[in-house]
């Protein structure tokens, strides 16, 4: 495995965009055709960064319509990417940043080596050590849920710079805990989408949006961050 350190790239940093809000909601739903209202309605929330997840079908045709559609209001990237292919096919359509469920190599070299923002994940010390190194611009803890925020704090023992998000079983009241914790940002799927892609009142999800930024402004503030 070749360290980051070795070469001559360097690790992509985090937008401008999830530096400020700290949130990126993850999308699934039946169909990509139904996302654009949804995307309004948390855009409306001040939750600007949206991970589309290829386990929905037609991502790749709307992707690009989204980012005609949204501009540089917001950023759209693509997650659930396990291989180097998906990875590619995705910043050839625009995709703003990679998530990816696991640690794979290739994933991760395919977007630094294009300078864009890549989030792989993974659980033990050694899988979150691993992507870091290959020039992760931050590490996804998958599933957040089962380790606490706690987590964070004992991985900057042995890794004081790693930058970590929590995703898997995230609520929006445990988005605080997660900001002390020392984390770059948090991502919420069912949580924050609720029932908004099954008929659900896109104003509720706003709501929810709003209120995830609240507590992630109030939290940063009270860290004396400055937003």
């Amino acid at each position: 495995m070749q360290r980051l350190d070795q070469g001559t790239l360097s690790r992509p940093a985090p937008s401008a965009i999830l530096s400020g809000t700290r949130v990126v909601a993850v999308l699934r739903a039946t169909h990509a055709k139904d996302y654009a209202p949804v995307i309004e309605a948390l855009q409306r929330g001040g939750v600007l960064s949206i991970e589309l997840t290829l386990s929905t079908p037609g991502v790749w045709g709307k992707l690009p319509r989204l980012k005609d559609r949204f501009g540089d209001a917001l950023e759209i990237g693509v997650g659930t990417v396990t291989e180097a292919a998906e990875a590619e096919t995705a910043l050839d359509l625009g995709a703003a940043y990679i998530v990816t469920p696991v640690t794979d190599p290739g994933v991760i070299t395919a977007c630094v080596g294009r300078g864009v923002p890549v989030y792989p994940g993974g659980l033990t010390p050694t899988e979150l050590h691993a992507g870091w190194i290959l020039g992760a611009t931050a590490v996804k803890v998958f599933p957040a849920s089962t380790v606490g925020a706690g987590y964070v704090s004992q991985l900057r023992g042995p890794f004081p710079d790693i930058q970590v998000i929590p995703s898997g079983g995230v609520n929006i009241e445990d988005v605080p805990g997660w900001i002390r914790a020392g984390a770059l940002a948090v991502s919420l799927g069912g949580p924050l989408l609720g029932d908004a892609f099954s008929g659900g009142d896109l104003q509720e999800l706003t709501a929810r949006a709003r209120r995830v930024r609240e507590l992630i402004d109030r939290t940063a503030g009270q860290l004396g961050e400055n937003k």
